[in-house]
Protein backbone atom coordinates (compact mmCIF):
# COMPACT_ATOMS: atom_id res chain seq x y z
CA UNK A 1 0.00 0.00 0.00
CA UNK A 2 1.15 3.46 -1.18
CA UNK A 3 2.52 5.62 2.06
CA UNK A 4 -0.59 8.24 3.02
CA UNK A 5 -0.27 11.95 3.50
CA UNK A 6 -2.47 14.79 4.52
CA UNK A 7 -2.27 17.99 3.83
CA UNK A 8 -4.61 20.80 5.26
CA UNK A 9 -5.28 24.18 3.65
CA UNK A 10 -7.78 26.04 5.50
CA UNK A 11 -9.51 29.85 6.34
CA UNK A 12 -9.81 30.14 9.96
CA UNK A 13 -11.40 33.54 11.94
CA UNK A 14 -8.51 34.61 14.67
CA UNK A 15 -11.06 32.54 17.39
CA UNK A 16 -10.56 29.31 16.01
CA UNK A 17 -13.59 28.75 13.89
CA UNK A 18 -13.86 27.94 10.07
CA UNK A 19 -17.77 28.54 9.58
CA UNK A 20 -20.47 30.39 11.53
CA UNK A 21 -22.98 27.42 13.43
CA UNK A 22 -25.13 28.23 10.24
CA UNK A 23 -22.36 27.32 8.12
CA UNK A 24 -22.15 31.29 6.79
CA UNK A 25 -18.41 31.74 5.26
CA UNK A 26 -19.04 35.36 4.25
CA UNK A 27 -17.15 36.44 7.18
CA UNK A 28 -14.13 34.61 5.22
CA UNK A 29 -15.03 34.93 1.24
CA UNK A 30 -16.04 38.23 0.97
CA UNK A 31 -12.58 39.68 2.26
CA UNK A 32 -10.20 41.77 -0.08
CA UNK A 33 -7.75 38.77 -0.12
CA UNK A 34 -6.63 38.07 -3.64
CA UNK A 35 -7.03 34.14 -3.54
CA UNK A 36 -4.04 33.95 -6.25
CA UNK A 37 -2.26 35.84 -3.32
CA UNK A 38 -2.76 33.05 -0.52
CA UNK A 39 -0.48 29.94 -2.03
CA UNK A 40 -3.47 27.89 -2.91
CA UNK A 41 -3.20 26.97 -6.55
CA UNK A 42 0.68 26.01 -5.44
CA UNK A 43 -0.81 23.62 -2.96
CA UNK A 44 -3.41 22.18 -5.20
CA UNK A 45 -0.48 21.12 -7.62
CA UNK A 46 1.15 19.53 -4.14
CA UNK A 47 -2.23 17.03 -3.76
CA UNK A 48 -3.27 13.91 -5.95
CA UNK A 49 -6.96 14.50 -4.50
CA UNK A 50 -9.47 15.78 -2.05
CA UNK A 51 -11.00 14.39 1.12
CA UNK A 52 -13.76 16.14 2.74
CA UNK A 53 -16.69 15.27 4.89
CA UNK A 54 -20.36 15.72 4.23
CA UNK A 55 -21.05 19.40 5.22
CA UNK A 56 -17.80 20.23 3.06
CA UNK A 57 -19.09 18.62 0.01
CA UNK A 58 -22.43 19.76 0.34
CA UNK A 59 -21.28 23.43 1.14
CA UNK A 60 -19.31 23.47 -1.95
CA UNK A 61 -22.10 22.06 -3.80
CA UNK A 62 -23.79 25.35 -3.31
CA UNK A 63 -21.00 27.10 -4.96
CA UNK A 64 -21.54 28.71 -8.14
CA UNK A 65 -18.78 26.38 -9.47
CA UNK A 66 -17.46 23.60 -9.35
CA UNK A 67 -13.46 24.30 -8.70
CA UNK A 68 -11.99 21.21 -7.79
CA UNK A 69 -10.00 19.78 -11.04
CA UNK A 70 -8.22 16.71 -8.96
CA UNK A 71 -10.40 13.72 -7.71
CA UNK A 72 -12.87 14.38 -4.50
CA UNK A 73 -13.35 11.50 -1.86
CA UNK A 74 -16.18 12.58 0.63
CA UNK A 75 -16.07 10.72 4.02
CA UNK A 76 -20.20 10.65 5.10
CA UNK A 77 -22.08 7.97 7.14
CA UNK A 78 -25.21 9.77 6.62
CA UNK A 79 -24.89 10.98 2.84
CA UNK A 80 -27.79 9.37 0.42
CA UNK A 81 -25.37 7.93 -2.41
CA UNK A 82 -27.86 8.99 -4.95
CA UNK A 83 -26.73 12.43 -4.01
CA UNK A 84 -23.27 12.22 -5.56
CA UNK A 85 -23.84 12.76 -8.96
CA UNK A 86 -20.28 13.61 -10.62
CA UNK A 87 -18.03 10.84 -12.00
CA UNK A 88 -14.91 12.22 -9.98
CA UNK A 89 -16.32 12.36 -6.44
CA UNK A 90 -16.74 8.87 -4.47
CA UNK A 91 -18.49 8.29 -1.04
CA UNK A 92 -16.86 6.36 1.31
CA UNK A 93 -18.40 5.73 5.04
CA UNK A 94 -15.60 5.11 6.97
CA UNK A 95 -11.71 6.32 7.38
CA UNK A 96 -10.64 3.09 6.21
CA UNK A 97 -12.67 2.84 3.43
CA UNK A 98 -11.31 6.15 2.40
CA UNK A 99 -7.72 5.18 2.66
CA UNK A 100 -8.00 2.40 0.51
CA UNK A 101 -10.04 3.40 -2.05
CA UNK A 102 -7.25 5.70 -2.30
CA UNK A 103 -4.03 3.30 -2.62
CA UNK A 104 -6.15 1.25 -4.54
CA UNK A 105 -6.03 4.30 -7.10
CA UNK A 106 -2.63 4.78 -6.67
CA UNK A 107 -2.84 8.03 -4.50
CA UNK A 108 -0.45 9.46 -1.57
CA UNK A 109 -1.06 12.64 -0.88
CA UNK A 110 -4.00 14.50 -0.06
CA UNK A 111 -6.30 17.61 0.73
CA UNK A 112 -8.08 16.96 3.72
CA UNK A 113 -11.01 19.37 4.37
CA UNK A 114 -13.92 19.98 6.77
CA UNK A 115 -13.70 20.46 10.47
CA UNK A 116 -14.75 17.07 11.61
CA UNK A 117 -12.83 15.49 9.05
CA UNK A 118 -9.74 17.54 9.81
CA UNK A 119 -10.22 16.81 13.51
CA UNK A 120 -10.83 12.71 12.94
CA UNK A 121 -7.94 12.83 10.47
CA UNK A 122 -5.55 14.48 13.08
CA UNK A 123 -6.68 11.98 15.92
CA UNK A 124 -5.73 9.08 13.46
CA UNK A 125 -2.46 10.31 12.82
CA UNK A 126 -2.93 11.14 9.29
CA UNK A 127 -2.26 14.85 8.96
CA UNK A 128 1.05 16.05 8.00
CA UNK A 129 1.32 19.42 7.59
CA UNK A 130 -1.10 22.23 7.97
CA UNK A 131 -1.48 26.14 6.29
CA UNK A 132 -3.88 27.96 8.23
CA UNK A 133 -4.61 31.31 6.91
CA UNK A 134 -6.28 33.67 9.75
CA UNK A 135 -8.99 36.00 8.64
CA UNK A 136 -8.46 39.60 10.84
CA UNK A 137 -12.13 38.57 12.32
CA UNK A 138 -13.52 37.57 15.65
CA UNK A 139 -16.84 35.47 14.85
CA UNK A 140 -17.62 33.93 18.27
CA UNK A 141 -19.13 30.65 17.49
CA UNK A 142 -19.55 28.44 15.10
CA UNK A 143 -17.83 25.29 13.65
CA UNK A 144 -14.24 25.14 15.32
CA UNK A 145 -11.22 24.08 13.49
CA UNK A 146 -9.84 22.01 16.53
CA UNK A 147 -11.77 19.60 18.50
CA UNK A 148 -11.14 17.04 21.86
CA UNK A 149 -7.97 15.18 21.60
CA UNK A 150 -6.95 12.13 23.70
CA UNK A 151 -3.25 13.28 23.61
CA UNK A 152 -1.54 16.84 22.48
CA UNK A 153 -0.63 16.47 18.98
CA UNK A 154 3.44 18.67 18.82
CA UNK A 155 4.04 20.99 15.62
CA UNK A 156 6.92 22.32 14.24
CA UNK A 157 6.32 25.76 12.75
CA UNK A 158 7.70 25.84 9.31
CA UNK A 159 6.93 29.17 8.39
CA UNK A 160 4.85 32.15 8.91
CA UNK A 161 3.99 35.27 7.06
CA UNK A 162 1.23 37.98 6.22
CA UNK A 163 -1.47 38.43 3.08
CA UNK A 164 -3.05 41.02 1.74
CA UNK A 165 -6.10 42.27 3.66
CA UNK A 166 -4.37 41.72 7.34
CA UNK A 167 -4.73 37.98 6.74
CA UNK A 168 -1.74 35.94 8.29
CA UNK A 169 -0.50 32.65 7.60
CA UNK A 170 1.63 30.31 9.23
CA UNK A 171 2.88 26.19 8.23
CA UNK A 172 3.15 23.27 10.34
CA UNK A 173 4.25 19.79 10.36
CA UNK A 174 2.66 17.49 12.45
CA UNK A 175 5.42 16.35 14.83
CA UNK A 176 5.42 12.25 14.62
Amino acid sequence: MPEFSGHVFIGVSVDGFIAKPDGDLKWLTERDLPFEETGYDAFMESVDALIMGRSTYETVLEMDEWFYTKPVFVLSTTLDPSSIERDDVSLHRSIDEVLAAFAAAGLTNAYVDGGATIQSFLRAGLIDTMILSHAPVLIGSGARLFGELTEDIDLELISVGSLPASFTQTKYRVVR
